[in-house]
């Protein structure tokens, strides 16, 4: 350790070794270099089910499992037996004729038919409250349809879309290594549109702004046609929209987010639900992103994405199309194009000359860099009106954060509340606002349904899994001997879990390319015995490593806040600094467990859980035990005379189970309540039990140190002020702390505004509208530092140092 240690100070005060490390880079750590390509293989678990509780009969009909053995194919590895044509000359031009082969549906006559929908009409001849007919002439008004319109979307241009197609595929062989697409996925997407004969909707996360190009290229290269993209209008510049509205690009209208009584909003509303149905009812593919991008501030969840979403509900409960199948989508990279390196910051509109200055550095490095890989996860599609009428028989009570959690934070009570958590952190836009509230709350709930799909079929990229050891095993540098074994354990385990990863190769070869990948944020060093030293760099190296971690958090997320649950029940009895096999005497009783689980999911957010709405918390609080159980952290502590815990032959259910909703009863809620307060476990005396249950409870710690430095500076916090003042405070305070201690991790934007927004639902801070924008300040409650103090405790005692 001391040597690792000695290895650190150089790496930060000594010059000469950055001329040491470049020769480590450009020799290839000596090993011989391999050109490491994504697996392509059949044997891995196949993800992206969708729920079985909401959707059983598309769970059931549009799968089966002859697709998992279809394997993966590279989507931009385009050949001679991709076209019609053979010969000499057609190896020269494939990427050219290839593009001429794709079939272009035409759409000429679309305008005219939106121009002539009923809604449209109604408002521009004043049968609408606030239409165009209260205070315009007709003909005024379609010449602002045809306005609006043009703003919204355009006819498309197929020559353009060759053209750009035959670019795109040059240009993505020369930054992707591969892009990665499992063809029974791909089967199974084809099978659900033709046999149901409905539009497909493909709802998808949002890692990069060359998302919008890139998923609709590889869908329309697997003949699924010409995909309608929403677009966010605030990333692009006018002229960029004007080329992607010709490609396909769809962006909503200023006015349509207006006043519901303002007759602009009211216009534009009609066009764009106009434009929808005319979309859903000749079957046109459209892309809709759920994420926000990685670079914006904010919830995680868009509300452009919920408001796109929204439409296309509408559409099918008035009856426009019967019905739509939903497509989870998910897209994942080794490292994301343009994603920034120091912090997060606002994106400014890409304009055409910015986006080719983009891509002519990318070609430029073509050769000097590592090409990344990048892996493209289509989901089981299901019927949207099927979710509709299974979801609303899903809906029970909810509570603020404020109700559940403040009281026992204070002291002032004991028992957690037996409901769910009410906490939405996207703003409600004006097309949302428009439809019915039960319908809003069927949108928001049906987006998280469908970002958790999404997400936890998501790839896992091997930059993903180094980052985590690196982060949170191995700060102090680690032998790469040990790496290796480290990430292979690492990667299994994820396998284990039931979640895929993206890539393949020999380990040696494989690290090596990951290492070289982050090499911007690692130092190699050569140690006796001709062996290297991987030491993460401090600063910004390892905010960035704490961003790709959190790519492979969902895959351990159970089993995290399981071990920090228990961290924070065993806070009280022994000290943190206690040996293993002193913990491991504790007695914790299963009821704890519950209560203490309980507690941590209310305090972590929504955006990071990302909960299925048709599973209760008691239902993942049993799932959380269960994984605790199987990964061996835990064992059964049988008390003499008691009935052993695996013998279920007499269980019955008890009256608390019978009111629990259809949708909560899993395999193991047939276990009776009344007996669980006499369950006791213990903590696995195991010799790899220390080392995993501290690896869980630091895959949380960025968030939560984050969060109980914020109840710190409570008391040192300038309030009032405004939310984005507030939040530079927080930032600040948190990058000095990171500098004195070293949790350069929790130096991040995001995190500091989510203890500011969980705070304030929390009742800590308190919001009132200003003309500057929302002012907070502290709560009467929380004004003295006997209260400050309780919050820092309550969130500390779940942190395992």
């Amino acid at each position: 350790m001391d040597t690792m240690l000695e290895a650190r100070l150089q790496t930060q005060q000594r010059n000469t070794q950055n001329t040491r490390e470049t020769s480590l880079w450009s020799s290839g750590f000596g090993m011989k270099l391999e050109t490491v390509t994504p697996f392509l293989g059949k044997y891995r678990p196949f993800v992206g089910r969708c729920c079985q509780t909401c959707t059983p009969k598309s769970w059931e009909s549009l799968f089966h499992r002859s697709i998992m053995d279809l394997g993966f194919c590279n989507v931009i590895l385009v050949k001679e037996e991709n076209t019609r044509f053979r010969g000499w000359l057609v190896r020269r031009l494939c990427y050219f004729l290839w593009s001429l082969e794709q079939h272009i549906p035409p759409c000429r006559d679309a305008p005219q038919k939106i121009i002539e929908n009923t809604g449209v009409q109604n408002v521009i001849s004043g049968r609408v409250p606030a239409g165009a007919g209260e205070g315009q002439v007709p003909g005024l008004a379609k010449k602002e349809v045809q306005r609006i319109l043009g703003h919204l979307q355009a006819p498309l241009c197929p020559f353009l879309l060759r053209l750009f197609s035959w670019a795109l595929l040059r240009f993505l062989n020369c930054v992707f290594l591969n892009v990665q697409l499992h063809k029974g996925q791909m089967k199974m997407v084809h099978k659900a549109a033709q046999a149901q004969g409905l539009p497909l909707v493909f709802l998808s996360t949002h890692k990069s702004l060359l998302d919008g190009i890139l998923l609709p290229f590889v869908l329309f290269s697997q003949g699924l046609g010409v995909l309608r993209v929403a677009w966010d209008p605030r990333t692009c510049s006018p002229a960029l929209r004007a080329l992607l509205k010709k490609l396909g690009g769809l962006f909503l209208p200023p006015e349509a987010n207006l006043t519901l009584d303002s007759s602009e909003g009211v216009l534009a509303r009609a066009v764009v639900h106009a434009a929808i149905e005319q979309l859903l009812v000749t079957r046109q593919p459209l892309l809709i992103f759920l994420e926000e991008l990685p670079g914006a501030q904010g919830p995680r969840l868009s509300a452009l994405g919920q408001t796109w979403l929204g439409l296309v509900v509408q559409a099918v409960q008035v009856g426009v199309v019967p019905d739509a199948m939903l497509v989870p989508v998910a897209i994942t990279y080794d490292l994301v194009p343009d994603a920034p390196c120091d912090v997060f910051h606002a994106l400014a509109p890409l304009g055409l000359w910015t986006g080719a200055l983009a891509v002519l550095r990318s070609l430029r490095s073509w050769g000097h860099s590592p090409r990344v890989c990048v892996r493209v996860h289509l989901a089981q599609p299901f019927s949207l009106q099927e979710y509709t009428i299974n979801a609303r028989s899903c809906w029970g009570s909810r509570q603020t954060l404020e109700q559940l959690l403040q009281p026992i934070v204070l002291g002032q009570c004991t028992v957690v509340p037996d409901t769910e958590k009410e906490q939405d952190w996207t703003p409600a836009t004006g097309l949302l606002l428009a439809l019915k509230e039960e319908d809003q709350l069927l949108v928001r709930r049906l987006s998280r349904h469908v970002l958790n799909a999404s997400v936890t079929s998501s790839a896992v990229m091997s930059t993903a899994i180094m980052a985590t050891l690196l982060l949170f095993k191995h700060q102090k540098g680690v032998f790469l001997s040990q790496l290796l074994g480290e990430f292979s354990w690492l990667t299994e385990e994820t396998l284990l879990r039931g979640f895929d990863v993206g890539f393949s190769g020999q380990l040696r070869c494989l690290v090596q390319h990951t290492l070289s990948l982050l090499q911007a944020h690692v130092a190699l060093l050569h140690v006796q015995q001709g062996d290297l030293l991987v030491v993460p760099r401090l600063g910004p190296g390892l905010t960035h490593l704490a961003r790709l971690s959190a790519e492979l958090l969902p895959a351990f997320l159970s089993e995290a806040v399981g071990a920090c649950a228990v961290r924070g029940l065993l806070a009280g009895r022994v000290p943190p600094e206690g040996p293993w096999e002193l913990q491991g005497i504790e007695l914790l009783s299963q009821n704890e467990l519950y209560r203490q689980i309980l507690l941590l999911l209310h305090l972590l957010p929504q955006d990071l859980l990302l909960l299925q709405p048709c599973q209760s918390s008691y239902c993942y609080c049993q799932e959380v035990l269960d994984r605790l159980i199987q990964c061996g952290l835990l064992v059964a502590e049988e008390t003499p005379g008691s009935r052993p815990a695996c013998d279920t032959g007499r269980q019955r259910l008890s009256a608390k189970l019978l009111w629990k909703p259809s949708g909560d009863f899993t395999d193991s809620d047939s276990d009776d309540f009344e007996e669980a307060e006499g369950r006791y476990f213990r903590l696995s005396q195991q010799s790899r039990c220390p080392d995993f249950f501290l690896f869980l409870c630091r895959l949380l710690s960025p968030l939560l140190k984050a969060f109980a430095q914020a109840a710190t500076f409570l008391h040192q916090g300038q309030l009032p002020d405004t939310e984005l003042g507030y939040t530079e405070q927080l930032l600040q305070f948190l990058q000095a702390n990171a500098q004195e201690e070293g949790f350069f991790e929790c130096a991040d934007p995001n995190l500091a505004i989510s203890a500011i927004w969980t705070f304030r639902d929390l009742g800590v801070l308190q919001q009132t509208p200003s003309p500057a924008g929302p002012m907070l300040y502290l709560s009467p409650t929380f004004t003295s530092r006997e209260n400050q103090e309780k919050l820092e405790q309550f969130i500390r005692q779940f942190i395992c140092s």
